[in-house]
């Protein structure tokens, strides 16, 4: 029997970078296809198929621009499932206030907003027609401080070609708490009960991936503790998530900043994790904002 196609379904917040995720999916190799209304989801899925020709990889944009039929968006993708393809979802996030600043810049009309025209309105709709979609997106991408670099090499490392989408991905990040939960997190551990080295004048303006750091925070038996613990847990628990299937499990670490202690640990986890499972990446994603001041 032929392989089935893999079938990428991009979806999220108007403003939070579908078109980008969509053209960077179409430089890797995947035939993709824009504002696709949510109803024609079982058709291409069909096609690929059955075509002459099949498509192996296909990504369509699916959002609030196909109107109020966006709420039945989840039982077509169970029917794509019920054809024998199993479709991933990605989708892009971003915080309401950076969603008003992006489209204040470009004075567009908000997709779900009403006649008044308001933003805010348009994308508290969004959130609500989205939910159902959004709970079972196998990736969720925060693009609030990511740039166009960082979005492609995010989406290259998950969506490459060849890789198979059955070979569960692992990210590792580390993060600040005062910069907000990474809207992408599985698991989240918060490391702040370590001391932290941003009260000695001289690592402060290092990271968790300068040596004197590592030395500062690893050094302490809570450290060692803890990495031990988080160890036995990810042995426990990366079979069974893989075995679900899930496609990607990120696993946040997290501190005051995400410059020091979370970068420390991360990088430890990191190491550990990757030694029983290759497919694993890290991300530092606050390690070159300003200092974890408490």
């Amino acid at each position: 029997m032929a392989e089935s196609p893999r079938f990428v379904l991009v979806t999220g917040m108007s403003g939070a970078g579908k078109s980008h995720a969509l053209r960077l999916l179409e430089d890797i190799g995947f035939y993709c296809i824009d504002n696709l209304p949510a109803s024609l989801i079982h058709t291409i899925a069909e096609l690929a198929l059955h075509a002459d020709h099949p498509q192996k990889q296909i990504a369509v944009c699916v959002d609030v621009r196909g109107g109020e039929d966006l709420q039945n968006l989840p039982a077509y993708l169970d029917e794509v499932g019920e054809m024998g393809i199993r479709p991933e979802v990605l989708f892009l996030e971003s915080t309401d206030a950076i969603l008003q600043q992006r489209y204040s810049e470009t004075r567009r009309r908000h997709p779900a907003s009403s006649s008044t025209g308001s933003v805010i309105e348009g994308i508290k709709r969004e959130r609500e027609l989205l939910a159902p979609v959004r709970a079972r997106a196998d990736l969720v991408v925060d693009t609030t401080s990511t740039s166009i670099a960082q979005l492609r090499e995010r989406v290259v490392a998950v969506f490459q070609a060849g890789q198979e989408p059955q070979q569960m991905l692992i990210t590792v990040v580390s993060f600040g708490f005062k910069n907000g939960l990474p809207a992408e997190a599985d698991l989240v551990v918060d490391v702040r009960f370590l001391p932290n080295p941003y009260y000695d004048p001289a690592l402060r303006p290092l990271t968790g991936e300068d040596a004197p750091v590592r030395e500062f925070v690893l050094k302490n038996p809570l450290a060692a503790e803890f990495l031990e613990r988080m160890k036995s847990m990810a042995e426990f628990l990366i079979p069974r998530y893989a075995a679900e299937p899930k496609s990607y499990l990120t696993i946040c670490v997290g501190c005051t900043g995400g410059q020091h202690r979370s970068v420390a640990v991360a990088r430890e986890l990191y190491r550990y994790i990757q030694s029983i499972h290759p497919n694993t990446r890290i991300r530092h994603r606050d390690a070159n904002r300003s200092g974890e001041a408490e």
